[in-house]
């Protein structure tokens, strides 16, 4: 819990850290701005002075974790030898992030699925894009040099890989257990290089 006085952007990093927190125990839709002051041991007065509304807050959250796992997967794709280990730690540091901070597959289901335009949805939808054309210059590059199937759809299997993070954070949330998705997580990448990977001749 946080208290006392902090200077201007410590304490809006500290309210990020408060909502990711809580949405780890609670559903993202259901916390209020009281909820977040109550957390940090500050009235919604004290909080509004760093936050104009409560989607301003949730709009902050989204940036931080879009810097903070796009620096993630940039970091484990730079380091490998090749495309598929590339991809491998890739999956790797996404799920391992989400083990890390469960809160945060909750705030990005919950911001994608409200109705219009918010500006935390943007954020959230800007992320995924980002992904993405990561994930299909990896593709890309690899079919090239035919470390993948030639034949590739690379756009397919950028949505597939998204789309296999996406189905373990649902099945751990369901089960209650987020900590699982550090164990289903290899067994499901293994099946999916195995489907990109080039095929050699017999």
């Amino acid at each position: 819990m946080t208290r006392g006085h902090l200077p201007a952007e410590e304490r809006r990093a500290a309210t990020v850290d408060a909502v990711i927190a809580l949405a780890a125990r609670h559903d993202p839709g259901e916390i209020s701005t009281t909820a977040i002051a109550q957390h940090m041991g500050l009235t919604q007065g004290a909080l509004f002075r760093h936050f104009a509304t409560k989607d301003a807050i949730l709009e902050a959250v989204m940036v931080r974790v879009s810097e903070q796992l796009l620096a993630r997967l940039d970091a484990a794709g730079e380091a490998a030898p090749d495309h598929a280990a590339a991809l491998q730690a890739m999956f790797l540091a996404h799920t391992g992030f989400v083990a890390e901070h469960p809160g945060v597959p909750r705030l990005l289901f919950g911001e994608l699925q409200r109705a219009g335009s918010t500006a935390p949805k943007r954020v959230a939808a800007a992320l995924l894009a980002q992904y993405a054309e990561r994930l299909r210059r990896q593709l890309e590059q690899g079919r090239q040099q035919r470390e993948f199937d030639p034949e590739l759809d690379v756009a397919a299997a950028a949505t597939l890989f998204i789309g296999s993070v996406q189905g373990l954070v649902m099945q751990a949330l369901i089960a209650g257990d987020v900590q699982r998705i550090r164990d289903d997580a290899p067994r499901v990448l293994a099946i999916y290089l195995r489907g990109i990977r080039a095929r050699t001749a017999s």
